[in-house]
């Protein structure tokens, strides 16, 4: 299982194993985790730095307490080559991203910078750059001694949470080829439970730098809330933003012979948390099945709901949609809705199908009739050559009277019986 991606998917371990000193660290790992030291009286005495507070409701998700946590995964090829993949997510909206090329933190929003001076940012990416670059090179240092066979991928998950009302919450989990590892809880460092022997041996190692703590201590304690709360307040006009969804139903792959599978979709909603049910009049089908919440480019939502069904109870069902964006009013899409447009929409085809070939025929027949009257006119004036007229005048060679002929031998060959019997089978 990869690293929990938050609290509220990482419950607190209850080991009680101990970390006892057996390895020291090496001597640059050591200055690497001295360095935030600095970093720490930057931020404690910044301009801008303020204690964290409880913001209300305007955060992602209205059902979970606003968080910001960071996420890396180091892959281990070998000892030499290794790639880092990092992110910052203020709850399921994702604001930064390591760049490898630039060996910085990228902000994804306007706001991702939060409140925090160009000073501070600019101490916080410095010990990004120095633990990005050299985290690796500690772990390949260590990979003997603690048995970390080749390839190998470690994952760190840390960051902080604000319950309103109730005291902050932070964390921090790692994990090692996928599986839970250790974590640091208060002020101790603790192996998983089932993480073995190896684990164990990393927290006697870190364990025994009690530098080590104070600054993990203060990152997640005193410098992740702050910047959460940062966070909340300059993102809250795009936190607060609500868009409606938009949902139709499908028939979906046949689970079976005689059965039916409905599928509802929601899309383009915001905020993330949606409700969505296939109902039968007041009634909720429990055999509903929800799939995940995805993220789309625009930054709204999707989802998709199932429902498997005989084919004959198919009728009476309806698709029903809750979202804080529509004021109180659910959407509901019934079953076999969708043909009734369908079918408005063939009518609509055909009856302009039927208006444009009357068109045709009414204009295709004008040339005729405009033909035979110029030749009763013409027969008339042949009768009375007192009276000429202007295509006596006209050379028979000219294009004018080729474009006549032209268009008479259109008229007479054109398709007048298949354009009717089209008609009547439209009819």
């Amino acid at each position: 299982m990869r690293v929990r991606e938050g609290l509220e998917q990482s419950p607190y371990l209850r080991s009680e194993g101990t970390c006892l000193l057996k390895h020291p660290l090496p001597d640059r790992a050591s200055m690497l985790l001295l360095l935030p030291l600095f970093f720490k009286g930057l931020l404690c005495h910044g301009e801008s730095a303020e204690a964290p507070q409880v913001l209300g409701p305007h955060h992602p998700a209205a059902e979970e307490p606003p968080s910001f946590r960071v996420l890396q995964t180091v892959s281990f090829a070998n000892s030499s080559w290794t790639h880092t993949d990092g992110s910052g997510w203020l709850g399921e909206l994702q604001t930064h991203v390591w760049d490898s090329v630039s060996h910085t933190f990228l902000f994804l929003r306007p706001w991702s910078r939060g409140n925090f001076s160009k000073e501070e940012l600019k101490s916080i990416q410095a010990v990004l750059q120095l633990y990005f670059h050299d985290f690796p090179r500690v772990v390949q240092s260590f990979s003997r001694q603690f048995q970390f066979e080749y390839p190998f991928e470690a994952q760190v998950s840390a960051g902080c949470l604000i319950h309103p009302g109730k005291p902050l919450e932070a964390f921090l989990y790692a994990a090692y080829q996928g599986s839970d590892f250790l974590s640091f809880q208060g002020n101790s460092w603790k192996p998983s439970p089932g993480a073995g022997s190896r684990a164990q041996n990393v927290c006697r190692v870190l364990s025994h730098y009690r530098i080590i703590k104070e600054v993990v201590q203060s990152l997640l304690d005193d410098i992740c809330p702050r910047f959460l709360a940062g966070l909340l307040k300059a993102g809250k006009s795009d936190l607060e933003r609500q868009v409606k969804p938009e949902a139709w139903v499908s028939r979906g792959p046949a689970p079976g012979p005689g059965r039916l599978l409905l599928v509802c979709h929601i899309s383009g909603f915001h905020p993330k948390p949606v409700w969505a049910m296939w109902m039968r009049g007041e009634q909720e089908q429990r055999g509903t099945q929800r799939g995940d919440v995805l993220p789309q480019a625009d930054g709204t939502w999707y989802l998709r709901v199932t429902l498997d069904v005989a084919a004959g109870e198919a009728a009476g069902l309806s698709c029903r949609v809750r979202h804080s964006s529509l004021g109180g009013h659910d959407i509901i899409i019934h079953w076999g809705g969708y043909s009734i447009l369908l079918t408005v929409a063939c009518l609509t085809v055909i009856c302009l199908a039927v208006i444009v070939t009357l068109v045709i025929l009414v204009v295709a027949d004008l040339p005729s009739k405009k033909q035979s009257s110029n030749q009763n006119v013409l027969s008339a004036r042949v009768s009375h050559p007192a009276c000429p007229t202007r295509a006596d005048t006209q050379d028979p060679k000219s294009s004018g009277h080729q474009l006549s002929l032209a268009w008479e031998s259109w008229i007479k060959n054109r398709p007048l019986k298949k354009l009717k019997a089209s008609l009547k089978q439209l009819w």
